[in-house]
């Protein structure tokens, strides 16, 4: 498929209160070759060294250490020309990708999915999933907590795209189907921010099931990715005191915006 170009970018401003070593998931995976890329990190208005860190799953981590107490700029833009070249994917993936972790409690909810899906073949599995949390979630913005998880969100019955992406993950892996979460950049998600949608393996491959039906899942570029928000944080403060006190985020095209059916598989480009 020929993708058009996409532009994005991300700014973070964070008030270091106390001297504090931080990392940032900002910037498009290893899986990419921008034609255009900076990265920038400013204190008080001053350039800071930082450092990346290249994780086996393509994410790349940047790392700023020994930050005095000051006012921090974080930079990003990129422009996506071409496909991803895929990820390196082996059979331990659908095996770590299958169990629960700390926010797609699978085992909590594993007869809860039965309950909902156990009368649905194989085949119509995951779009019977994603139609679910489509239907029955309600995307409601500022309704969730960082602490919550899957049976939060099952229960309140209302949440974000990373609630509904938990959800839709946890009762994949309860019915035995591998799952993880990947955080994108979105062109046309309104309100544009930071998106986090499911990957689910079937047929063979890994596939991009979302939820929100926010965004056309063909121009989403990969940031990061994980077993669930936890390994996927844009912003992850490892010590020290901070606040993130504003952030902004775009992600366009050239040209128009794809029709994305949500019947048909699409994987990340």
């Amino acid at each position: 498929m020929n993708l058009p170009p996409r532009r994005l970018t991300s700014q973070l401003d964070v008030t270091i209160s106390q001297p504090a070593d931080i990392v940032f998931s900002v910037a498009v995976a290893a899986t990419y070759t921008p034609a255009e890329e900076v990265l920038t990190m400013h204190l008080d208005g001053q350039p800071i060294d930082f450092h990346e860190i290249s994780t086996n799953s393509g994410t790349r981590l940047h790392r700023v250490s020994k930050l005095p107490a000051g006012k921090l700029r974080v930079s990003y833009s990129a422009l996506v020309d071409s496909p991803s070249l895929g990820m390196v994917e082996g059979e331990d993936q659908e095996i770590i990708y299958g169990r629960p972790s700390r926010y797609c409690d699978s085992d909590r909810l594993g007869q809860v999915a039965w309950t909902h899906f156990h009368q649905v073949p194989r085949a119509d599995l995951v779009q019977a999933i994603r139609n679910w949390v489509n239907q029955k979630i309600s995307y409601t913005p500022g309704s969730s907590r960082v602490v919550d998880g899957a049976l939060e969100t099952y229960l309140s019955r209302k949440g974000v795209c990373r609630d509904m992406a938990h959800l839709v993950i946890t009762f994949c892996r309860a019915m035995n189907i591998p799952a993880r979460l990947v955080s994108v950049y979105a062109p046309g998600l309104k309100p544009m921010d930071f998106h986090a949608v499911a990957e689910v393996y079937f047929d063979g491959g890994w596939h991009l099931v979302d939820a929100t039906g926010l965004a056309p899942r063909q121009t989403m570029v990969r940031i990061a990715t994980g077993r669930d928000a936890s390994d996927t944080a844009f912003m992850t403060t490892m010590s020290g005191l901070t606040t993130l006190d504003r952030m902004s985020v775009t992600a366009i095209v050239e040209g128009d915006l794809p029709t994305d059916d949500a019947v048909v598989p699409v994987s990340l480009g």
